[in-house]
C-alpha cells in the first residue's frame, strides 16, 4: 500500500526520477499480487493497484536503496540483520502526529476494514517521506 501511495503522491506533486518499490521480509507471498482487500481500499482512494508481484527483499536491494522504510519494528530488525550498514526508518517516523516508535497497523489477519486504518497511517506519513526524498535528490524541502 505504501508503494502505491508514494507513487501516486509523487506523481501528483511532480516529483520525478524516483522509483518506489515494496518487498517483504519473508517469501510467503512470492509472486502474488497486492492483497485483494488492499486493492479495494487503494482503488477506492484513487491509487493504482495493478502490476505488483510480491518478492522477498535482498541485501543487495537494501544496499542499493537511498531510503529504506519499514512498517513495523519486527521488519526493521530483519532488514538490519540482512544489511547492518543500511539505515532503516519506520514509516511513522515521517508522521509528525505519530507516537515515536509506533508502527503501521498490519491488517493482514483482521477484517477488511483494517486496511482503511493502514491507508490512513500511510497517507499521514507520506508528506514527510516525499520531503525526505526531495532532500536526498538535493532539492530544497517543500
Amino acid at each position: 500500500m505504501a508503494e502505491r501511495v508514494a507513487q501516486g503522491r509523487a506523481a501528483e506533486e511532480g516529483l520525478t526520477g524516483v522509483t518506489f518499490s515494496s518487498s517483504g521480509v519473508s517469501d510467503e507471498e512470492h509472486g502474488g499480487p497486492i492483497d485483494a482487500r488492499a486493492q479495494r481500499v487503494l482503488a477506492r482512494a484513487g491509487y493504482s493497484t495493478g502490476g505488483h508481484r510480491a518478492h522477498k527483499i535482498t541485501a543487495a536491494e537494501l544496499r542499493e536503496a537511498d531510503l529504506v522504510i519499514a512498517m513495523e519494528e519486527l521488519h526493521r530488525s530483519r532488514l538490519r540483520r540482512l544489511a547492518p550498514e543500511v539505515e532503516v526508518a519506520l514509516l511513522t517516523d515521517f508522521d509528525p502526529e505519530a507516537v515515536p516508535g509506533s508502527e503501521v497497523p498490519d491488517p493482514w489477519y483482521g477484517s477488511a476494514s483494517g486496511f482503511d486504518g493502514t491507508l490512513a497511517a500511510v497517507e499521514a506519513a507520506m508528506p514527510g517521506v516525499l520531503r525526505r526524498v526531495r532532500e536526498l535528490q538535493g532539492d530544497a524541502p517543500v
